[in-house]
């Protein structure tokens, strides 16, 4: 599981002009099954994804291709993490460690 980090580089009216498209790009990997949440950090100064993968190179593609970040507008830190606890209703999610 990954958490994809998104730090705002630009003006509140630059991020507001990406947002559309943004947004798009959102449903559709909310389609594919690969985001599990998202939203805004608070202050908004960024944007956190809760996504699943096994690839951190797909990762990093896929945060290439938000809008944000081709206006130039946000960067990314991608943290993956072992979702070895949740609650029953993301028990679907649960990983192991290695052996």
């Amino acid at each position: 599981m990954f958490v994809l980090e998104l730090t705002y580089t630009a003006s509140t009216d630059r991020i507001d002009a990406a947002l559309p498209e943004h947004i798009a790009w959102l449903d559709a990997h909310y389609a594919s099954g690969v985001f599990l949440a998202s939203g805004r950090k608070v202050p908004r100064d960024g944007g956190i994804i809760l996504a699943l993968g096994e690839d951190r190179s797909k990762m990093e593609e896929i945060a290439k291709s938000d809008p944000f970040t081709v206006a130039g507008v946000a960067e990314y830190t991608i943290t993956e993490f072992l979702a070895t606890k949740t609650v029953p209703a993301l028990e679907q999610y649960r990983q192991t460690l290695p052996s």
